[in-house]
C-alpha cells in the first residue's frame, strides 16, 4: 500500500467512526443499551462508571482488527483510524466535556464551545427519549438544539 492510501484508511475511518458513533449512541445507547448507558446521564462516584463498558467492548473489537490486520494489510490501517477516532473521543468527551481524568478547562469560543454546549443539550435529558445531538464530534448549533427540547418538552 502507499503511504496515501494508508491516510485515507485512516482518515476514512475517523469520519465514519463518527457516523457510527452517532447511530451506536442513539440507536444502541438510548435504546436497547440504556442499562449500560444510563449510568452516563446519572450522577455517580469514582472514577469509572457502567457505560465505560462501551469503551471496553469496542477497544475488544479493534485489537481484533489488528490482528487480522497482519494478514491483510487495509483492516490495520482501518483499525489504526478508529484508535485515532477513540483516541479524540477520550480527549474531547471524556476530558474535555465531562473533566474527567483532571481536566478542568470549559472553552469560551469556537468549536470546542459549540461541542461543549451540544454534549451538555444532550445531558439535559435524563431519560433514553427525547435526547438530542448523538454526534461527538460534530456539533449542532445549540440554538437549534435547545428549540427541539422546548419542543420535545410541549408535547
Amino acid at each position: 500500500m502507499t503511504w496515501y492510501e494508508k491516510l485515507l484508511l485512516v482518515v476514512g475511518m475517523v469520519v465514519f467512526m463518527e457516523v457510527f458513533a452517532w447511530a451506536t449512541h442513539k440507536y444502541v445507547m438510548h435504546g436497547w443499551g440504556w442499562g449500560w448507558h444510563r449510568s452516563h446521564h446519572e450522577p455517580h462516584e469514582g472514577a469509572f462508571e457502567r457505560n465505560d463498558l462501551y469503551a471496553v467492548t469496542f477497544a475488544v473489537i479493534v485489537i481484533g482488527l489488528f490482528v487480522a490486520g497482519m494478514w491483510w494489510e487495509p483492516v490495520w490501517w482501518m483499525a489504526l483510524g478508529i484508535t485515532v477516532y477513540g483516541a479524540i473521543y477520550a480527549f474531547v468527551h471524556d476530558m474535555l466535556v465531562h473533566q474527567r481524568f483532571g481536566m478542568r478547562w470549559v472553552p469560551r469560543k469556537g468549536y470546542f464551545k459549540r461541542l461543549h454546549q451540544a454534549h451538555r443539550l444532550h445531558h439535559a435529558v435524563k431519560t433514553k427519549e427525547d435526547g438530542v445531538s448523538f454526534g461527538f464530534l460534530f456539533a449542532p448549533d445549540p440554538v437549534r438544539l435547545k428549540r427541539q427540547l422546548a419542543e420535545r418538552a410541549g408535547r
